[in-house]
């Protein structure tokens, strides 16, 4: 029994169950907020009870006389111990308390004061236990000397990092460039920063480096919000004239909800050279606000761009080479052409609003129906806009139908995909779009105008009697939609509405 006194009395000691109180409740605190560290937090704990495991040992060795030993030991454990509490204060501190209150400071910050404490808790030790603080701080100052001079370039790397950190001149998260190496910051490391690049590539920079030559921090102004300005190049003949071609460039993906493409600066569209080829150059300039797609975004604008010239009629520029052509003979030019125009009477066939006329009449149409294309987030109709007197039918793609009501709130009412037709009323009446239709996907589709109709109206005015029916019964729907009309309410508004249509389009084609 006095064996084992001895042990526990040199083993226990008063401040000893308020340290594994300490240490436990540490523990528990970093294990619950802190998930994405739990394997360091248990192996810090498990460091700390090895430590206070290796303090029961030197007991034992203490209670079989060897006091020497189980002196030297048991300090050892005993640095280890405060070692690991202080690994878990500082956790605790710089992982949870600092973040709570708004504080990030940077990692190295963390790691600076982590080490002052060990060596300050190691020397109060080593005092406690009896050493020369004194001749300790003389050995040391000159083994610093002699490490200092022989790590040089690691030591550059370090202070570099220091340096980089406490000024912000970059952060984790930053987007640089390099030389020709562009990434993203991902750690800041004593010795080193490592950025991990578009291609899945992990560049090593040592601080030093950094520190001495100048880089670029991509897409970070004083108070804005990160984003990188990009350009997206285009040649067109010098035919069209540059105002023409600004305007419609500008205007199609100003309207678009393009993903990562700023709103605040807008993008526009610049003619950036004239050369002796025939062509000018054009830039559309746009701020890609996340930095990592920046190709996929290029090559969304680039697709919005070829649509938005293409649906004007306004062709791309290529650089002119010497090429041979085979011309090809009239007779398979002539059976290309009657394939399309067959191709459109079917579609034709298929709208609602056409389904009473002859082959002839849409053979008419037919041959006069222009191809167009839509990027996805195109707006293809707006409401309220005037003048367009076009109707829509939808060869591939789905479009949204939606308004906007006078508190400014945005209503779905449709979404039509192929076979389905729609600016009917504007392009039979004149009247403004009563609502706004953006692309879904990608569209594929002919556009009808008041012009090419005109003469099949004119050739038999009775069409227009036809058609009104079909107009009042899908404004009756969209009425209907809008303010929830019963059947009874919706017939009569059918009845009173069909007469004045049908004096509408008269008046409208001149009837």
């Amino acid at each position: 029994m006095a064996f084992w006194d001895t042990a526990f009395q040199y083993f226990w000691r008063e401040e000893s169950l308020l340290v594994l109180l300490m240490a436990l409740g540490l523990a528990f605190v970093l294990f619950h907020f802190r998930k994405e560290e739990r394997k360091s937090i248990v192996n810090t704990l498990g460091f700390f009870l090895a430590c206070l495991f290796g303090q029961f040992l030197s007991s034992l060795i203490h209670a079989l006389q060897f006091d020497m030993a189980a002196s030297v030991l048991h300090e050892t454990f005993i640095i280890g111990g405060g070692i690991a509490l202080i690994r878990l204060w500082g956790l605790l501190v710089f992982r949870i308390v600092l973040p709570f209150l708004r504080i990030t400071p940077p990692r190295i910050t963390e790691d600076i004061f982590v080490i002052i404490a060990y060596i300050a808790w190691g020397l109060v030790r080593l005092r406690y236990a009896g050493l020369d603080l004194g001749s300790i701080v003389a050995t040391s100052a000159m083994i610093t000397a002699v490490v200092a001079f022989s790590m040089q370039d690691t030591l550059g790397n370090i202070l570099g990092g220091l340096a980089l950190q406490l000024d912000n001149s970059i952060q984790i998260g930053d987007w640089i460039k390099v030389d020709d190496v562009t990434g993203k910051v991902v750690d800041i490391r004593w010795r080193s920063t490592l950025v991990e690049t578009r291609n899945w590539e992990t560049v090593v920079f040592p601080n030093s480096q950094l520190m001495k030559n100048k880089f670029l921090v991509l897409g970070r102004r004083t108070d804005k919000p990160v984003q990188l300005r990009r350009w997206v190049w285009f040649n067109v003949s010098m035919e069209t004239a540059p105002t023409k071609v600004v305007n419609v460039v500008e205007d199609s993906i100003r309207q678009t909800e393009i993903a990562n493409v700023a709103k605040d600066p807008l993008p526009n569209c610049v003619l950036m050279e004239i050369n002796d080829t025939g062509y000018a150059r054009y830039a559309v300039r746009y701020w890609l606000t996340d930095l990592a797609p920046d190709d996929p975004t290029d090559a969304a604008i680039r697709w919005h761009v070829m649509t938005a010239l293409q649906r004007e009629g306004i062709k791309l520029a290529v650089e002119e080479r010497s090429i041979h052509i085979t011309k090809e003979n009239e007779k398979y030019e002539e059976a290309v052409r009657q394939r399309e125009v067959a191709l459109r009477i079917k579609t034709l066939r298929k709208v609602e609003l056409f389904k009473q006329m002859t082959d002839e009449e849409l053979r008419e149409l037919a041959e006069r129906l222009r191809y167009m294309q839509f990027a996805k987030g195109s707006v293809i109709t707006k409401q309220g806009a005037t003048g367009q007197h076009w109707l829509f039918i939808i060869i591939g793609g789905n479009v949204e139908v939606f308004i906007t009501t006078a508190n400014g709130e945005t209503r779905s009412l449709n979404v039509l995909s192929k076979g389905s037709f729609f600016g009917e009323m504007s392009m039979m009446t004149g009247a403004p779009r009563v609502a706004s239709v953006i692309a879904r996907t990608d569209i594929d589709c002919y556009r009808l105008d008041k012009e090419a109709f005109e003469g099949v109206m004119s050739a038999r005015p009775s069409i227009a009697d036809e058609v009104s029916h079909i107009l009042v019964e899908r404004r009756a729907q969209l009425d209907s939609a809008l303010e929830n009309l019963d059947e009874e309410s919706l017939n009569k508004e059918m009845t009173s509405r069909r007469s004045e249509i049908l004096a509408t389009i008269k008046r409208f084609f001149g009837l």
